[in-house]
Order: C-alpha cells, then sequence, then structure tokens
C-alpha cells in the first residue's frame, strides 16, 4: 500500500487554548501535519480529539522548546500568551509574554522554521478614537494594562527578530473572538445570557471575530502575508447589549437584557473587586483594566487582511450560534435557557 503523503508541518504553541484549538482544526482539514505544544503533565480533552503529534514545553525554558519545534518545518504559529488582566499576575505575565515569545523565535530560528505567524492583539493600538486600523499609531507601550503593554513588547520582538535576525514574520491582531473551543472568555458571557443570570451587559461596543475565520487567516497568512506586516482581524460591530440579546434570543430566553450598567457603576465595581482581591488573593470577577475594555467602543477595520489575506469576516449570528452549539454539546449550557441544576453541569470541570 502507498504511504500517505506528508502535508506541509506547522507547529503550534497555545494549542490547548480557544483559538489554538480552531486553528489545529483548519490546519488539519486542509491537509497539515500538526505538532502541538502542551505544558508537561497537562492533558487536555478538547487537544486530545485532534490526530496531532502532542509535544510538551514551556514557554520559559528554551532547551524544551528547541527540542519541541520539529526541524525545518513550514511553520511555526506562536499563538500561546497570559491574557490575564489583573494585575497581581503582571510579573508572570511578562515573563510569558515577552521572554516567551523570544524563546520561540530563538527555536524556530535554531530548527531552520519557515514562517512565523504571531498571534497579538488589537489592543496594541490606541483606541482612544473609536476606530483602528493597520494606520493607528501603537500606544500600547505607555499603556497601564499589563496585558495591553506586554503584546506591544512582544511585537516588538517579532520586528527585532526580522530587522536583525533574518526571521520571516507575519504578525495577526484579532479583535473580540467567538467560537467554538471557548471555555473561558467569552463563553462566560454567553453561557450567563443563555440562561437567564447575567448580573448586568456592559456598555461598550466592538468588533467580533469568529474564531474558525480568524484561524483561517493564520493559515492564509503563511502563503499571503507580507514579512514584517501587521493585519487587524476584525468582524461585525455590536454593541455588548446587542450580542447578548443575540445569545438571548438563540437560547429562546425569556429574560432578554433591556439595558447596560452605566460605565461608572462598572468603574466603581472594579475597584472594588480589586480591593477585595487584595485581602483575599482571589482573581477578582472584574478588574478595573478589564472595565476599561469593556466600556470601550471600538470598530476594527481590517480592509487590509481582506484584500491580502482573502479574510472573510462571518456574520455575528454564525460566531454567537458556533459558541452556543458547540457549548450545548458540551453541555456547559442546555437546550432553551433550562437553568443547570449543578456547579458540574455548568462544564466548569477540572482540565
Amino acid at each position: 500500500m502507498a504511504k500517505k503523503p506528508v502535508g506541509r508541518r506547522a507547529f503550534v504553541t497555545g494549542a490547548t487554548g480557544f483559538l489554538g484549538l480552531n486553528l489545529v482544526q483548519q490546519l488539519l482539514t486542509e491537509g497539515w501535519d500538526v505538532t502541538a505544544l502542551r505544558r508537561e503533565k497537562l492533558r487536555h480533552r478538547d487537544l486530545d480529539r485532534f490526530p496531532v503529534t502532542q509535544v510538551t514545553g514551556d514557554l520559559l525554558d528554551p532547551e524544551s522548546l528547541e527540542a519541541a519545534v520539529p526541524r525545518d518545518c513550514d511553520a511555526v504559529f506562536h499563538m500561546a500568551a497570559m491574557t490575564t488582566v489583573w494585575s497581581r499576575q503582571a510579573p508572570m505575565q511578562n515573563q510569558v509574554n515577552v521572554d516567551g515569545t523570544e524563546n520561540v523565535i530563538d527555536a524556530a530560528l535554531a530548527k531552520g522554521a519557515g514562517r512565523f505567524i504571531h498571534t497579538s492583539t488589537w489592543n496594541v493600538y490606541d483606541w482612544s478614537n473609536g476606530v483602528v486600523s493597520e494606520d493607528t499609531p501603537q500606544t500600547a507601550g505607555t499603556s497601564w494594562i499589563n496585558y495591553n503593554r506586554t503584546k506591544f513588547q512582544a511585537e516588538e520582538v517579532v520586528r527585532a527578530a526580522v530587522r536583525d535576525r533574518g526571521l520571516d514574520a507575519v504578525i495577526l491582531n484579532p479583535s473580540h473572538i467567538i467560537g467554538r473551543y471557548d471555555r473561558q472568555n467569552w463563553a462566560q458571557l454567553i453561557m450567563m445570557a443563555a440562561i437567564g443570570k447575567l448580573p448586568g451587559v456592559p456598555p461598550g461596543a466592538g468588533s467580533f471575530a469568529h474564531g474558525e475565520a480568524v484561524a483561517r487567516a493564520h493559515i492564509a497568512a503563511v502563503d499571503k502575508g507580507r514579512t514584517g506586516e501587521n493585519y487587524l482581524l476584525g468582524g461585525p460591530d455590536a454593541t455588548f447589549l446587542e450580542l447578548v440579546q443575540q445569545v438571548a434570543d438563540l437560547a429562546k430566553q425569556s429574560k432578554r437584557p433591556k439595558r447596560t450598567v452605566p460605565a461608572p457603576m462598572m468603574r466603581l465595581m472594579g475597584r472594588i473587586e480589586g480591593v477585595i482581591s487584595t485581602i483575599t488573593a482571589k482573581t477578582p470577577q472584574i478588574t478595573p483594566e478589564a472595565v476599561a475594555m469593556v466600556t470601550a467602543r471600538v470598530r476594527i477595520a481590517s480592509s487590509k487582511a481582506q484584500d491580502e489575506l482573502g479574510y472573510q469576516p462571518s456574520t455575528l449570528h454564525a460566531a454567537i450560534s458556533d459558541a452556543y452549539d458547540w457549548m450545548l454539546r458540551e453541555k456547559m449550557i442546555y437546550a432553551y435557557g433550562k437553568p443547570p441544576s449543578t456547579k458540574r453541569q455548568l462544564g466548569f470541570k477540572r482540565k
């Protein structure tokens, strides 16, 4: 029997995360051979469902990364990052997001990898004017939000490697991402809205990208992206209230939210939670940094990605439906907004 031809080879960091899993699925669909990085002794049931080669390593352990990256692989997708917006975790976030990026670059260059695709965020740009494009200045280097600052610094590490070390890299900057495999991010808001238990709706607005479309853009960037360039990946613009209302309609939830929490009240809540967290050392439900993001109204322009990468944003309904249907299958929520009777039914199980 003839051997199955080997496809292009990809190495993926952050493969156990929400966007990473979407990328893994799309890579496999397009015939790539995938090597997925995960931390030692950490299994992930979602990643285990895919026929990929799992390797162990740590972003802060350069030797483990060099051993994990396959020799001469076609592309390295660096998606791993610490996305917390809690200031107490800033020291570790600095290491993971900045030092970790440099370590992955070192390993990619040492192993002769092809294109380096770096996943950043729209937050590195100045969003004070409400509209962000690639021509907007990147001001996150002086941001008081550590996540934004470290993602900017990570981009600087990538740009320096392109300029000084010959790294063939492309930087992608997604907006708010919604879709399947999300267990923590927007999934929490979707779940609470679906069961009619959302305590309040933020007053902000943003551009919402579908996880599947963002993953496809990452793959397209391997062949179509220009070295050293940034590409913003936006989507339909909507208020958070409109987002929550669409979830409530999809879940046939009678408790359809009609108003938002005023921004001053949310800022007060963030400060109070911050004080409480200093006493309990527990992660706050909301932080001042998170409040700043969810009270902003920002539109992401992604015409450059559409023109050069063939990026095709999905409708908001498609992104929400993808996330909602997957959460139903995973029993994180139940059909028709029926409230789960126990915490176990909410789907919060240890990974």
